[in-house]
């Protein structure tokens, strides 16, 4: 059974960082690409971030494009995401999830197991 646990959320102020991490178990982490999504109240699950197998070839939304980093360590089984310059408009619950492949892919329907999510409030 694949489980994706994530940590590092909580607040902090505007222009501040925080590092979000995932730990996933159960498949053979290495195999597939991972991404980072997040949902804000009232508002659709967004794409953040993804990485590809082997941690080679990124993708970003616009929105954070500059600001945050996806990285991936396959000897820890563990995808992070290096957030800086927050904003408050960055404030969601932020998701990980394992891709059905091993390529960069933005869409949430190319997502096959989710984590239970860690809340990031950035306030002003």
């Amino acid at each position: 059974q694949v489980q994706l646990v994530e940590s590092g959320g909580g607040l902090v102020q505007a222009g501040g960082s925080l590092r979000l991490s995932c730990a996933a178990s159960g498949r053979t982490f290495s195999s597939y690409s991972m991404g980072w999504f997040r949902q804000a109240p009232g508002k659709e699950r967004e794409f953040v971030a993804a990485i590809n197998w082997s941690g080679g070839r990124t993708g970003y939304a616009d929105s954070v494009k500059g600001r945050f980093t996806i990285s991936r360590d396959n000897a820890k089984n563990t995808v992070y995401l290096q957030m800086s310059s927050l904003k408050p408009e960055d404030t969601a619950v932020y998701y990980c999830a394992t891709g059905r492949s091993r390529v960069v892919v933005s869409t949430p329907s190319s997502y096959d197991y989710w984590g239970q999510g860690t809340q990031v409030t950035v306030s002003s």
